[in-house]
């Protein structure tokens, strides 16, 4: 098991739509052990593949420390995708590791229903509202290449482009180790 370096905005890999996994095997096991040890070492509640580096249709979730969820079972989904969104909709502050002291406003379907694979690839199901919904969205949008920042509005994208700069040019303090400006 080990902590990988979080890719941060900038990095291509970011906003590339990751690919499906075909097959379980050692390397995505151990990529799935690294995923949640750099989470937990980032104080994260959520990481998805190409957050570490991976092209793998894979995301994590751990909402035991979160006040309200501490019996809800960590999450492994592989080659997930959301078969239903409620109409109603909520607003609120996303933060993000490849973000790192970024929190922006967004909203999002408040209850959907995600459709993914387990760690033997059998397809599961499970519906979620509230914070969980939320995390799996932003979760979700990674996997198919989007951010956080890439679901306001350009207006406000404009008030936050001198932080995403800073970010991109790793000016901005982590207790976590990241990728080179250079990736």
């Amino acid at each position: 098991m080990a902590i990988l370096q979080v890719t941060q905005y900038g990095d291509e890999i970011l906003k590339k739509k990751t690919e499906v996994v075909k097959k379980v095997d050692r390397s995505v096991l151990e990529l799935i052990n690294n995923m949640f040890d750099t989470m937990h070492n980032a104080d994260g509640i959520g990481i998805a593949a190409n957050q570490v580096g991976s092209n793998k249709s894979i995301f994590v979730i751990d909402l035991s420390e979160v006040k309200g969820y501490e019996k809800q079972p960590k999450l492994i989904c592989i080659n997930p995708k959301i078969a239903e969104r409620s109409a109603e909709t909520v607003v609120m502050e996303e933060g993000c590791l490849s973000l790192p002291g970024l929190h922006v406003e967004v909203e999002r379907p408040k209850a959907i229903k995600l459709l993914y694979q387990d760690l033997e690839l059998k397809d599961q199901a499970i519906e979620a509202d509230g914070y969980l919904a939320r995390v799996i969205q932003h979760e979700l949008d990674h996997l198919l290449g989007f951010l956080a920042v890439d679901r306001v509005a350009e207006d406000k994208k404009k008030e936050l482009k001198s932080s995403l700069s800073s970010i991109k040019n790793r000016q901005v303090d982590v207790d976590y180790p990241v990728t080179d400006k250079t990736k």
